[in-house]
């Protein structure tokens, strides 16, 4: 747990998308200097599907790799392990579609989502595939941002275990539709449907626009806002985040957990500030636990479905 968790607050949940990790997908996002007026306010928790992080072994031939379903309703009990009595998810790709399926599924658990790239419909592995080649940058940005684009190609290539990142991206393909439907006003209004506040987010150039477009359709408009970031590529959170740091700002405030005069710092900047990607820093590990779903932990026996640890 990276800060200290107060009683009267949610703590902000990650779950990055296939491919990357906690540090690849977030670490540009946290470390800039806006965002640090949020994480004074609030505990963050990042949890990885098994196998995910940095340095990985290969996952046991026989280890049943865990569905989305499966990792969704492992959640309730990393909430349990550490006391947590409500999260603000934010996840991106196949951890945006994790997060809506625990919102789904627990809404007394979740205060909030801020959901990136999120897809709600099933695809088949061939869909998949095709759309994680090309999700986070489309050929417009591959010859406009090359650093960024190298930068993430060494990193995924260099540090993430291709087995596992394969494994996880198999659950992705097979994962069923969230089946979401939007109420309508004189209607039913006990459809399937979040009923936590929502935040999309997509950049305009991502090929994700589409799924995330489709997902806004089918989300209650009364609690439901999409960002569409200009001049933004598949990982808006990596190209411009200070503007999704904004955005993340405002949707705080309309939970009720800031208030506009302990955000003076960020409503004095602009939202044009940019931080670049690094992976190779030095971090300090002191007073952080980062989580990741693992088979290999005594959990297991307690959810009935596989662990976590830290």
């Amino acid at each position: 747990m990276m800060g200290t968790v107060k009683a009267n607050r949610p703590v902000i949940l990650t779950f990055p998308d296939v491919g990357l990790n906690h540090k690849s997908c977030f670490e540009t996002l946290f470390n800039h200097e806006d965002m640090h007026e949020i994480v004074r306010h609030f505990a963050v928790c990042h949890v990885e599907a098994p196998g995910q992080q940095e340095g990985a072994k290969t996952l046991p031939a026989a280890y049943p790799y865990p569905s989305m379903e499966q990792l969704s309703e492992v959640l309730p009990g990393v909430l349990k392990h550490f006391g947590l009595r409500s999260v603000i998810g934010l996840g991106v790709g196949a951890g945006a579609y994790i997060l809506a399926r625990f919102a789904l599924n627990y809404p007394d658990l979740v205060d909030g989502v801020v959901l990136i790239n999120i897809n709600p419909n099933s695809e088949s592995l061939m869909d998949t595939v095709t759309s994680k080649l090309s999700v986070y940058h489309k050929q417009e940005e591959l010859q406009t941002n090359q650093d960024l684009v190298a930068t993430y190609r060494h990193y995924i290539t260099a540090t993430m275990n291709e087995a596992n990142v394969s494994q996880f991206l198999r659950s992705y393909s097979n994962r069923s539709a969230l089946e979401v439907e939007r109420p309508v006003p004189e209607g039913n209004i006990n459809v399937r449907t979040l009923k936590c506040s929502s935040l999309l987010v997509v950049g305009d150039n991502s090929p994700a626009v589409e799924a995330v477009v489709d997902c806004n359709s089918k989300l209650n408009p009364t609690k439901t806002t999409l960002l569409k970031m200009a001049d933004c590529g598949g990982l808006p959170q990596v190209d411009q985040p200070a503007k999704v740091i904004e955005a993340l700002k405002y949707f705080i405030q309309g939970l009720g957990y800031l208030s506009s005069a302990s955000m003076t710092r960020l409503r004095s900047r602009t939202a044009s500030g940019s931080s670049t990607a690094s992976f190779d820093g030095p971090r300090s590990r002191a007073h952080t636990d980062e989580l990741q779903l693992n088979p290999n932990n005594s959990l297991i026996s307690k959810l009935n479905v596989f662990g976590s640890s830290f």
